[in-house]
């Protein structure tokens, strides 16, 4: 759901007056644009949009009698979380295994190939260097 509000923040112009983005989304868009992709009842997806404004990733701010909310978190740092959650979770905090198990499981198209390609060579020779701050205590490797 709080997807609804990073995509409205990542389309809305950066103008210096306020966009959509700062301006927010009403219950009822934040509803139709999440009813257009899931089959939930409106309540449902009023009372999820309360819980995210309780935990802080949805801010609401009252314009008359309209109530505006727009994320509060940014879309990399929850990313970020959940990767390393999920990373966790399942593979021990290893990397390698992870990303082996989603490319071999992964229709990836030659573009897709060529750019991890392009990052591994990147991450490699960044160690080869000497530079050791790309993997966090924690990581794994091949494991």
């Amino acid at each position: 759901m709080i997807k609804v509000l990073w995509d409205r923040r990542d389309a809305a112009p950066s103008a210096a007056g306020a966009g959509p983005a700062e301006v927010g989304l009403t219950a009822g868009e934040v509803v139709d644009a999440v009813a257009a992709g899931q089959a939930w009842a409106p309540r449902t997806i009023k009372t999820l949009l309360n819980r995210l404004v309780q935990k802080n990733a949805v801010e609401v701010t009252v314009d008359g009698r309209r109530y505006l909310y727009r994320a509060r978190v940014a879309r990399d740092a929850v990313v970020r979380r959940e990767s390393r959650s999920f990373l966790s979770r399942v593979f021990g905090g290893a990397v390698a295994p992870a990303v082996v198990h989603l490319l071999e499981h992964s229709d990836l198209t030659p573009q897709e190939i060529e750019h991890l390609r392009q990052i591994l060579e990147r991450e490699s020779g960044k160690d080869a260097k000497g530079d050791k701050g790309t993997r966090r205590q924690g990581d794994k490797g091949t494991g």
